[in-house]
């Protein structure tokens, strides 16, 4: 008995071996708890559904892809820790992650210690690509192309924006898009008044939106996830702050679609799901808005979520180029790859330190305005 159940049990491993071998994984560690935990769902459901997608056409080198999926919740500690998961349990050649730039950065000790590669998703700050890692690339645009990308659209804006203050999380994402949103402004001839911040979980801004509502300004810059971006517009409102909101890093509240405030805001996107046959390349934006709607997934959420099938995508493109699931053969392919996007076309160029550099994507930029339910590009 003691033998037949020891046979049973090797025979269970060597097929759970046998599986594995039969799949490519992909690690993704994303905050599906916590603070910031609606992005990582959104993100890894657009994830989910490129897994199938991709799966559905054979996956990659004649062997199904494989999710492989680790909750950081929504801190830099539990980041590292997913990493080291993902790697050292799970074998991964490849990771996605880690939506925020402090998870991002924490983790990529880490890449460099094991030599796996990462496809940064949406982390936004320039140390990211800037502080010699080969094994990161980015598919996000910085804080610093977002703001430019801004700064050449400030003739759409009327009344002309002439005053801006901000309010930001406290961490590389937040100070990050700041600093990055003033030097781009101040160029324009634009003033910049006061800088509020706020912790992560915050869920009380009155403080910081007083001294906003008396700087001035005629514009408040908001940068932060989109749980407090959605409680900065609301309490904006209440508070009968006259600013223009504007929202960076993707990030879109959807919740006010359905119950508007104040006198409406805009927000910058890389993805603008309500027209996707004007995308890029529409059949796939609107063959995948068609998918996540099918999942009953919300709606707004595809602003973000898209970001998980491009990853996927790009990962997928550079094993097929590689030929085979490794990490250093990945890293060299994802210097290879032109990948058909949702945001667009994706491939890298060098950032950072010559012999050191990381990959950065140059993605679309856009400004939606929402306005009593509705949305619009203006």
């Amino acid at each position: 008995m003691v033998r037949l159940t020891a046979l049973a049990a090797l025979a269970l491993v060597q097929a759970t071996a046998a599986q594995a071998q039969d799949t490519v994984k992909i690690g993704v560690t994303q905050p599906l708890t916590g603070a910031v935990a609606a992005s990582g769902n959104y993100i890894t459901d657009g994830a989910r559904i490129a897994e199938a997608m991709f799966n559905a056409q054979g996956g990659v080198l004649g062997k199904k892809i494989e999710l492989v999926i680790e909750d950081n919740k929504s801190n830099p500690k539990e980041a590292v820790t997913t990493a080291e998961k993902l790697v050292l349990r799970d074998k991964v050649p490849v990771m996605i992650g880690a939506w925020s730039s402090t998870f991002t950065l924490a983790v990529m000790p880490k890449l460099l210690e094991y030599g796996v590669p990462m496809v940064v998703e949406t982390s936004s700050s320039s140390k990211i690509t800037t502080a010699g890692n080969p094994w990161v690339f980015r598919i996000a645009p910085t804080s610093a192309m977002e703001a430019k990308a801004f700064a050449e659209k400030l003739s759409h804006f009327d009344p002309p924006i002439k005053k801006v203050d901000f309010l930001s999380v406290n961490n590389d994402f937040g100070l990050g898009a700041a600093q990055a949103f003033k030097k781009e402004l101040e160029a324009k001839g634009v003033a910049v008044g006061v800088t509020e911040t706020m912790t992560p979980d915050a869920t009380d801004l009155s403080a910081q939106l007083t001294r906003i509502k008396q700087s001035g300004g005629d514009t408040v810059i908001v940068t932060s996830g989109v749980e407090q971006i959605t409680l900065a517009v609301k309490q904006a409102a209440e508070q009968r702050v006259t600013h223009r909101i504007l929202t960076t890093g993707g990030s879109f509240p959807g919740e006010l679609m359905e119950h508007p405030v104040g006198a409406g805001s805009y927000h910058l996107l890389f993805f603008p799901p309500w027209n996707p046959e004007k995308a890029t390349y529409a059949d796939l934006a609107t063959t995948f808005v068609a998918e996540w709607k099918k999942r009953n997934l919300e709606f707004a959420g595809l602003t973000e979520g898209f970001r998980g099938y491009d990853a996927v995508a790009t990962v997928v493109e550079a094993v097929k180029i590689a030929g085979k699931a490794e990490p250093a053969a990945i890293r060299d392919a994802l210097w290879k790859v032109k990948v058909k996007g949702i945001n667009g076309d994706i491939a890298f160029m060098k950032d950072g330190p010559e012999g050191k550099e990381s990959g950065q994507n140059m993605p679309n930029v856009y400004v939606v305005m929402l306005k009593d339910g509705k949305v619009s590009m203006p």
